[in-house]
């Protein structure tokens, strides 16, 4: 037996050893990773898609600022604690969708409500005679032209900041920009010894303790402010909101009506909800469905190639645990499309076994040795294994490339878990299976040709195939 091959057996079972470890149980935290992720259809959550009013925009800089967006909303829901969200870019016929996904989010309402937040935040002062919150207006010279506008978070130029101050007090810094100057100069100083609300849409900001966010304005505020009263728990929380980014674009609908075009802010061009129960019988259903396949897969196996059935079942059983340590520790979101790809996948990875398996079979039978034949087999399979592995992977980056421009996330969940398997695929193939079948040769535990599925003829010194 070759050293290469202990060495490699060697490292098979430490890879081995360290997938399982990793994946049994599933919903165990390794590495500071969380169990698998499950997409919605399988965990239950929402779906929602908003219309990004890009009108104002250059055509030319559209895609841009839409992404920037994404990554914004990507980062506000993040501060919010859901667990993994999926935002992506939809772009078509010159519309561009933010599509939202919300894993566990199950009520449509609540996840609308948390969108509703992506909003800018607005400052708003009181109006006695309405007896309610209004926008908080104030004029400034843009691009040479007076304007007046609502002061908010969009005109804010650093990252906010919180720091105690000599009596451990909680204090919120920030800085304004050029415009957001001009408008706090002119807002705050009507409004001293007056409060200031803070809005996340049509929503006030509240604390803890459930009562709105309205700092009382002490002084005129010009290029920095600091905003107090407000416990360390509101403070960092309103400084994860803040700083996660401006919203450059409104985000919503548009909605047509007696030849007019009008945007509606805030309200989802399409919206849906999975149940958990229904995710549930999805994962229940997938998994009946893969153990019967594979039960079958493992029969045909064993009866049609023996001592290679039974290799190849073992290098099946190492792919599997390591294509889900895989998904686990990247992690990669498993939707039912994503599972599809998987059991794809594990049909691909023994279409090499069977490669390989009838190229040995092959050489047995033109009079090669069982060692010279398994050697042989490999290294005449081993092209037609890579040629359809790599169309395979082409397809895989063209349906992923397509799934996100048009916002298609269970084609990327397909085309994904079928790359990363179809790749792995070729490393069980060629690395695991023939190190298993160099080490039975070496240790010449089985040596008739009987048993890899040929016979030499005992009277015409030929040979036949068994099967």
């Amino acid at each position: 037996m070759r050293r290469k091959s202990i060495y490699l057996l060697i490292f098979i079972i430490v890879l081995f050893g360290f997938s399982l470890w990793s994946v049994v149980p599933l919903e165990r935290e390794v590495l500071g990773r969380e169990g698998l992720r499950l997409g919605l259809d399988l965990a239950g959550g929402s779906y929602l898609v908003y219309q990004a009013d890009v009108s104002d925009i250059p055509p030319d800089e559209r895609r841009g600022v839409v992404e920037g967006v994404r990554d914004v909303v990507t980062r506000r829901i993040d501060a919010l604690g859901v667990t993994e969200p999926i935002v992506q870019v939809q772009h078509q016929e010159g519309e561009y969708n933010i599509s939202i996904q919300l894993p566990g989010i199950v009520d449509i309402e609540e996840a609308k409500r948390m969108v509703g937040l992506f909003t800018v935040l607005e400052f708003r002062e009181w109006d006695d005679e309405k007896e309610e919150w209004i926008p908080a207006t104030g004029t400034a010279v843009v691009n040479g032209e007076e304007q007046e506008l609502v002061l908010s978070s969009r005109y804010f130029e650093e990252d906010t900041e919180v720091r105690l101050d000599r009596i451990g007090s909680p204090l919120l810094l920030f800085k304004w920009d050029e415009t957001g100057r001009q408008l706090s100069e002119e807002i705050t100083g009507r409004l001293i010894d007056e409060q200031m609300a803070i809005f996340l849409g049509d929503e006030p900001l509240e604390g803890e303790d459930g009562r709105i966010i309205a700092p009382v304005v002490r002084e005129v505020i010009r290029e920095e402010g600091v905003i107090d009263g407000l416990s360390l728990e509101d403070a960092r929380m309103l400084s994860r909101f803040l700083n996660a980014g401006r919203i450059d674009v409104p985000l919503g609908r548009w909605v047509e009506e007696d030849g007019s075009r009008t945007f509606e802010q805030d309200v989802p061009l399409f919206e849906w909800t999975v149940t958990a129960t229904l995710g549930a019988d999805s994962v229940q259903r997938s998994i009946l469905a893969a153990i019967i396949g594979i039960a079958l897969l493992l029969v045909f196996m064993l009866v049609y190639y023996r001592v290679p059935g039974v290799i190849a079942c073992l290098s099946l059983g190492i792919y599997g645990v390591v294509l889900l340590a895989i998904f686990k520790l990247i992690p990669i979101t498993l939707s039912l499309a994503g599972v599809a790809g998987f059991i794809l996948s594990l049909g691909m990875a023994v279409d090499a076994n069977i490669l390989i398996f009838e190229r040995v079979k092959e050489e047995v039978r033109g009079g090669r040795s069982l060692g010279a034949a398994v050697e042989a087999g490999f290294n005449r399979a081993w092209t037609a294994i890579r040629d359809s592995n790599i169309t395979t992977i082409i397809a895989c980056l063209v349906l992923f490339w397509m799934g996100g421009e048009l916002g298609a996330f269970m084609v990327r969940g397909f085309a994904l878990t079928l790359f990363i398997g179809v790749s792995l695929s070729m490393f069980t193939a060629i690395v695991v299976t023939r190190t298993f079948l160099r080490v039975t040769m070496g240790s010449h535990m089985v040596t008739s040709p009987a048993a890899y599925g040929v016979a030499v003829s005992r009277t015409a010194n030929e040979v036949r195939s068994l099967t």
